[in-house]
């Protein structure tokens, strides 16, 4: 078998590489590895802009109302900081994302690469925490926010009153169906989803504008209320210290990274080591998505603000959790309000939507890789009723209640933005040392000090909302719990995704090894001499008619990895022969595997005689560890695994060193 120019052997099945034996195993992987719904093509970046969008801008839902419960009378100042936030400190941040992840991984491999090893893994399981409780949150909370328009509609409010709760399963539900029959044309259903309600919203905003144009008494009560408050630096201030709870208005970015790989860009692009023209094409629609949002977000808090009484927009109130939505109402009539809570369900649950795109792209991306989650996870549909069953569960906990969930899905957006300005930082100030460019060096320290607004803005958000951070830790330990869980039921699998041979001379030799023709020795040393020691040694017990096969595994530099390629090389000395491994991620699991592959008459593995607590930690953590039975382990897992073969199995001794 050839691979572009390089000889490589057949790969052996392994459990869950299969179809399904069931029915439904079949339909649950049906569409292969990732589902049935990531073959769209490229589209110009202002169409993909409201893919992202649906996320980000379906936040005036329930932004406004959340800003006038935490700011009062300067939610409109602590807007305004939030959107200097916006254009100095996240656009810049995501825009250097996107020059980096251009594929869509977004700064989670951004930092992934920075940090190599188990302290890198384990900060993207930390970071995996963290977005899976950003990305849960955005499903239950728009589902809960979409069910609180319905509730409070008022032609609707007699017959549904007291029905949010199963008004939002309901929507959480159908989301899960709509996955697990095929999501597909994403792009077109969010324009359509959209731009209607973009306009509909500049409408609103525009009949409360002439409103309060019409009313300069609204605007008087307003400033005799900010002046009741101290002077203008400290409604700075306090503007400052609230500006933590409306974070809420920045997400969408991670969520318009990971889209990036749906931009068209320029048909010179193939030509090029990175995509000029999606790179730029992605700025300008990371650009336009923030200033449009800009601009809604300050325009909704001042409307809100002068023009809802307090008594309103508290809980419980008509206006709780649909600020822009009662004023749609009131100023233009039960007709339009209908349609303007009809469009703003459907754009709250297509965020849900494309929460979940982004979920069912991060998982399958790294646990699986990292052998930290069942094979299954691969596939869209069993994870989309897994977290179907997640998102239930989170809904019933917090009642179906907005503002309830207002603390996690901050901690959530914020934590993943300050991962994104760090991991900028980082790469700028290698670049600038590398190549000496006092430009990246300076940028640099510019995105430390973003990164540091961010960390202070997590920081108070979980002094004043600590549900926030108790939410995610629960979602980082179960990743952390059932990552490591399954690192360490999985660790006896075979882990070799491909074996190439390391040039013409090895792939000649390998048919001398197959089929019952050589006994394969496993030695820790490639050198001659031990190579004839262990001959004799062998002889010395067994009656030996067969060649030896002498193998010496390399380990790769990063042995965290789950699953690795092996590079082999075959040289034979008389009528034995000398294997060498390169690149393994486990000595035992590269040993199994080629016993697999070569069927030898007889395995002879050595054991160490050391304590065997260090020897299986030393084994997950570094790859080594007890070599010899760990081989037994992994070779009786895998014939478990597939029964019916007994008469190509060979004999295993097991010698002490």
């Amino acid at each position: 078998m050839t691979t572009s120019g390089v000889k490589t052997l057949p790969l052996l099945p392994v459990p869950g590489s299969g179809s399904g034996k069931t029915p439904l195993g079949r339909w649950l992987k049906a569409g292969g590895p990732g589902g049935e719904h990531h073959a769209e093509k490229t589209q110009p970046w202002y169409t993909v802009l409201w893919l992202t969008g649906v996320d980000y801008f379906s936040t005036l839902g329930y932004q406004p109302g959340i800003a006038l419960l935490a700011a009062g009378a300067i939610s409109p100042l602590a807007t305004l900081m939030l959107v200097v936030v916006t254009l100095a400190g996240a656009l810049p941040v995501y825009i250097q994302v996107a020059k980096r992840s251009y594929i869509g991984q977004g700064s989670i491999a951004m930092l992934e690469n920075l940090l190599s090893g188990w302290s890198g893994k384990l900060l993207v399981l930390v970071l995996i925490g963290f977005a899976s409780t950003s990305f849960i949150i955005t499903m239950t909370l728009s589902a809960s926010d979409a069910a609180e328009h319905l509730v409070k509609n008022p032609l609707l409010e007699p017959y549904l009153e007291g029905f949010n709760l199963p008004l939002t399963l309901l929507l959480l539900a159908l989301l899960a169906v709509v996955f697990l029959l095929g999501f597909s044309e994403a792009v077109g259903l969010a324009v359509a989803v959209g731009v209607p309600y973009i306009l509909l919203n500049i409408v609103v905003l525009a009949r409360c504008l002439m409103e309060i144009a019409a009313r300069p008494e609204v605007i008087g009560r307003w400033q005799g209320n900010l002046l009741a408050l101290g002077d203008w630096t400290g409604l700075v201030l306090l503007a400052a210290l609230a500006f933590p709870k409306l974070a809420l208005g920045l997400s969408g970015f991670e969520t318009g990274v990971s889209v990036i790989p749906l931009v068209k860009g320029d048909p010179e692009d193939r030509n090029k080591p990175a995509p000029e023209g999606r790179i730029r094409n992605a700025r300008y629609l990371l650009a336009s998505a923030a200033v449009l949002m800009s601009g809604l977000l300050i325009s909704s808090s001042f409307v809100t603000t002068l023009l809802i009484e307090p008594a309103a927009y508290r809980p419980g109130g008509p206006a709780a959790g649909r600020s822009l939505a009662y004023l749609a109402h009131e100023y233009l009539g039960e007709l339009f309000g209908s349609i303007y809570d009809v469009s703003t369900i459907a754009i709250l649950w297509f965020a849900g939507a494309s929460a979940m795109v982004g979920l069912l792209n991060l998982i399958p991306r790294y646990l699986p890789r990292y052998g930290m989650a069942p094979s299954w996870v691969s596939y869209n549909r069993p994870l989309v009723l897994v977290l179907f069953a997640i998102n239930a569960l989170v809904t019933w906990l917090f009642d179906a209640n907005v503002e309830a969930q207002g603390g996690a899905y901050a901690t959530g957006v914020l934590a993943l933005i300050l991962s994104a300005a760090v991991a900028v930082a980082l790469s700028l100030g290698r670049e600038g040392q590398l190549y000496r460019r006092t430009r990246d060096r300076l940028l640099s320290i510019y995105f430390w000090l973003v990164a540091a607004i961010f960390a202070y803005a997590l920081w108070d958000n979980n002094i004043e909302r600590p549900d926030g951070v108790i939410i995610a830790s629960f979602f980082i330990a179960f990743v952390l719990v059932v990552g490591i869980g399954t690192r360490l039921r999985r660790a006896t699998e075979l882990r070799v995704e491909q074996v190439t041979f390391a040039d013409d001379l090895s792939a000649e030799l390998w048919p001398k090894l197959l089929g019952k023709k050589v006994a394969l020795v496993p030695l820790i040393s490639n050198a001659p001499g031990p190579r004839e020691r262990k001959a004799n040694q062998i002889r010395n017990y067994y009656t030996i008619r067969h060649p030896f096969a002498f193998l010496h595994v390399n380990l790769r530099d990063d042995c965290s990895d789950f699953t690795g390629g092996l590079r082999l090389q075959i040289r034979q000395e008389g009528e034995n022969f000398a294997l060498e491994v390169f690149g393994a991620v486990a000595i035992a699991n590269a040993i199994a595997y080629l016993s697999e592959l070569m069927d030898p008459v007889s395995v002879f593995l050595g054991l160490t005689r050391k304590n065997m607590t260090e020897q299986s930690l030393n084994y997950i953590l570094t790859g080594q560890g007890e070599t010899g039975l760990m081989v037994y382990q992994i070779l009786v897992r895998y014939w478990e695994w597939t029964p019916g073969e007994e008469d190509v199995r060979p004999l295993i001794f097991l010698l002490s060193e």
